[in-house]
């Protein structure tokens, strides 16, 4: 699900956020992220969010950590949350869609059980227009480097749904659902354009399949 009205403007992006640290995961702009919320920390987290602007910041614990305060890397991404249901069991279910990354100034001291941080988007202001950069993405190599992917996995990819598919959603989508570990998540996110983003992701996965890891197993 899309977002009504995206920003378009910095100055319409919150600057201290609720941070969620979750390592080996990866919003991107435009972006959709499923997540199943179960921890009361967290809980508290969305239910706040949800009765203000439903902005949330996803970042990855450093050094493959996860917990309160281990130190997160200092560029994450904010989402917007677009779908929400509540389970029987006290989970909550929602999808989060990216709008824009941010580097973390500093964390705050807060009374909330979870994190916040004052942040900047300066240096991320090109996230906010949609499919920017597309005509420089070599969409050939992802597109081979995919096939090489999916026949060691023997997956069965409908590549007329991807001929159909707009470059900034086939890269972003592709390195969001990669099964990589944290330090290749972090170097797709922190990608200064949606090219250099592409020729990350073909050279991680050209890596991974030359050493034998080219494995499904974690997709997400």
């Amino acid at each position: 699900m899309g977002i009504n009205n995206p920003p378009d403007r910095l100055d319409a992006l919150p600057t201290v956020i609720p941070v969620f640290p979750l390592a080996s995961v990866l919003l991107l702009p435009r972006g959709e992220l499923p997540l199943n919320i179960f921890e009361p920390r967290y809980l508290a987290m969305v239910e706040d969010a949800l009765r203000a602007d439903r902005i949330i910041g996803m970042a990855q614990p450093q050094e493959g950590q996860d917990g309160l305060r281990t130190a997160i890397h200092s560029v994450g991404c904010i989402g917007k949350i677009t779908q929400f249901a509540e389970t029987g069991d006290g989970r909550l279910m929602l999808t989060l869609t990216g709008l824009a990354r941010f580097r973390v100034v500093e964390e705050i001291t807060a009374l909330t059980p979870y994190r916040q941080c004052l942040v900047s988007y300066e240096e991320f202001s090109r996230d906010l227009v949609e499919r920017d950069g597309e005509n420089l993405v070599d969409r050939s190599a992802i597109l081979k480097t995919l096939r090489s992917f999916a026949e060691v996995n023997r997956l069965k990819i409908d590549w007329k749904s991807i001929e159909q598919t707009p470059n900034e959603a086939l890269v972003n989508a592709l390195a969001m659902m990669s099964p990589f570990g944290p330090d290749e998540k972090q170097a797709l996110l922190e990608a200064k354009t949606l090219a250099a983003r592409a020729d990350v992701l073909v050279a991680i996965t050209e890596i991974e399949l030359a050493r034998g890891n080219g494995s499904s197993s974690n997709l997400q």
